[in-house]
């Protein structure tokens, strides 16, 4: 890569705005607003004028030295994700200090094919710790939307501190995307945490039934084929909302089941019948490289999303894989959740996990999990409150205090896990945690049985989803309607639980400063108006060296 000049900006710059695909005329014009901006032409007419731009652009994955650039280019109408069709297309890429591209700092070239569905990535380096720069890339006099995104911290550097927006479960059908709306609009994050469900693999109607959705999937059918996957990647990358929030910040993502079929595991999934919708093997790997393309992701060579950043002395990263290696779900009752020959993570995963936690002399050790690891047990439910729980939590219809989607249906690597914690002293762990389209603000106990007396091991905080169903929604009645009777018999039944809100859509700010970690929740107004607006609602925080979860009474900004 080209070497970065001397004349860097500071690490504070106000946020970008974003615009629509432009010439190259008007390429160092202002941007237009990020938040409210969508694309101008339709696909085809776009493409039909020479290669376009129409599923924005992204970065992701910050180092201190660099960050993973991604587009997207249409090279001919033809082109549409998943078609196959299209010629090889050269594609530039510049990285500059200013929003004009005054000071370019990297530049390079890469070629778009059908052999990776038009995607390209460009991995930059040489660049410097915690500064924001700004990106674009041309091809055959076209150029795309402009995108910011910021680097990492230096790897021992001390920082004040580090700030993510953390968000999961986006259903395109369930509602509007406004959640990335708002996160695209802020000027404080590092960076976007997406803890998984990015899209949904769904046939139209299914999930929510067609009556209750707001758009319709492309395809319409449920995606098993690499042209499937693409085809919904590329289609919820045409949401404006989400274009908007990936040109205003970098994204740290990890898939969760529906990236590639509902309760996923190593061998199948839930929803998945291998007679009629061909090899699980050939499916999973369609899933993962339409994932990799079409995500700012760093591709591992093993196939697999677990990987670590780190954002200077204050905060390791450590972000997991939990559909790859996990052993099948148990049934509920059968004793196998106990088995220590099921696994969740994979042997070399945990190891490796283990490994960094010990390791770490980061002030926080930060885990990105796609599925909740406290404890949770069910007190007494009506069965009209229990019934959606089943669908939510993955319990069966007897209602049995499992859920064996989660790491209660996988103890053994949990114990193992937390009592790793405990042994080496391995304080301030917090897991980050989406899935479950709930917000809840948790102590991870070493035994629920005996909790608080037993000691906490962690803390976590699960946020909400985007727009995919919850309690209320799944009931079809008014918010609050069912979920506070749910929410108290849950915290009756779970002391460690410090709060939990069952119906809300939205995402989360999490904040981390050497003395606590901080997150604020947000709520939209509601997530089948395109137009939502967002309150925050709730903060929970950690102090340093407590591992206790306390309310906070007013967000970090």
């Amino acid at each position: 890569m080209p070497a970065v000049t001397s004349h860097l900006p500071s690490p504070i710059a106000a946020t970008p705005r974003r615009r629509t695909v432009v010439k190259a005329a008007a390429a160092t014009a202002a941007l237009a607003p990020f938040a409210t901006a969508a694309l101008a032409a339709s696909p085809a007419s776009a493409a039909s004028n020479g290669p376009a731009f129409l599923h924005g652009v992204a970065s992701g994955d910050p180092l201190p030295d660099g960050i993973l650039l991604w587009t997207r280019v249409t090279p001919t109408p033809e082109a549409a994700p998943g078609s196959g069709a299209g010629p090889a297309t050269p594609v530039d890429w510049e990285v500059a200090e200013d929003k004009a591209f005054s000071r370019i700092v990297a530049s390079g070239s890469v070629t778009a094919s059908a052999a990776t569905d038009h995607t390209v990535k460009a991995d930059v380096r040489g660049l410097r710790p915690q500064t924001p720069y700004f990106y674009r890339f041309t091809a055959g006099g076209s150029v795309s939307p402009v995108g910011r995104t910021l680097t990492a911290p230096g790897h021992d550097a001390s920082t004040p501190g580090v700030r993510f927006g953390v968000v999961s479960c986006a259903n395109w059908e369930a509602g509007w995307f406004s959640a990335y709306r708002h996160l695209a609009a802020r000027s404080d994050l590092h960076a976007i945490l997406h803890l998984g469900d990015y899209i949904y693999e769904y046939a139209n109607g299914v999930y929510p039934e067609a009556k209750y959705g707001v758009r319709a999937h492309e395809p319409k059918h449920e995606i098993l084929t690499l042209a499937d996957y693409r085809t919904r990647h590329g289609a919820y990358k045409t949401d404006a909302d989400l274009q908007a929030m990936h040109a205003a910040h970098a994204i740290v993502a990890i898939w969760d089941d529906h990236e590639f079929a509902n309760d996923a595991w190593s061998g199948g999934a839930e929803n998945h019948t291998p007679g009629a919708e061909g090899d699980w093997s050939a499916r999973a790997a369609a899933a993962k490289q339409a994932y990799f393309e079409w995500m700012p992701v760093r591709t591992s060579t093993a196939g697999t999303v677990y990987r670590r950043l780190r954002f200077g002395s204050l905060a390791d990263l450590h972000l997991l894989d939990l559909r790859t290696f996990r052993s099948q779900q148990a049934k509920v009752g059968s004793g196998a959740v106990d088995d220590p020959e099921r696994t969740i993570t994979g042997r070399a995963q945990l190891d490796w996990l283990k490994s960094g936690l010990a390791s770490s002399n980061a002030t926080w050790k930060l885990v990105g999990t796609s599925v909740m690891i406290s404890p949770v047990a069910f007190g007494s439910l009506p069965a009209h409150l229990l019934a959606p729980l089943t669908k939510l939590l993955g319990l069966p219809e007897g209602g049995l205090a499992v859920n064996v989607d989660q790491w209660d249906g996988y103890t053994d690597d949990r114990k193992e896990l937390l009592n790793h914690l405990k042994d080496q002293k391995i304080k301030n762990t917090v897991f980050l945690t989406g899935d479950i389209h709930m917000a809840w603000a948790n102590e991870v106990p070493m035994n629920m049985a005996t909790y608080p007396g037993s000691g906490t091991a962690a803390t976590e905080f699960v946020v909400t989803s985007v727009t995919s169903d919850n309690i209320d929604d799944l009931l079809h009645v008014p918010a609050d309607t069912a979920s506070l009777v749910a929410e108290a018999a849950v915290k009756a039944a779970n002391w460690h639980v410090k709060w939990l809100d069952m119906d809300a859509h939205g995402y989360g700010v999490l904040d981390v400063t050497a003395e606590r970690s901080q997150m604020d929740y947000y709520v939209v107004s509601d997530k089948r108006n395109p137009a939502a607006t967002t309150a925050w609602t709730r903060s929970y925080r950690t102090a340093n060296g407590t591992q206790k979860v306390e309310r906070s009474y007013q967000p970090v900004g």
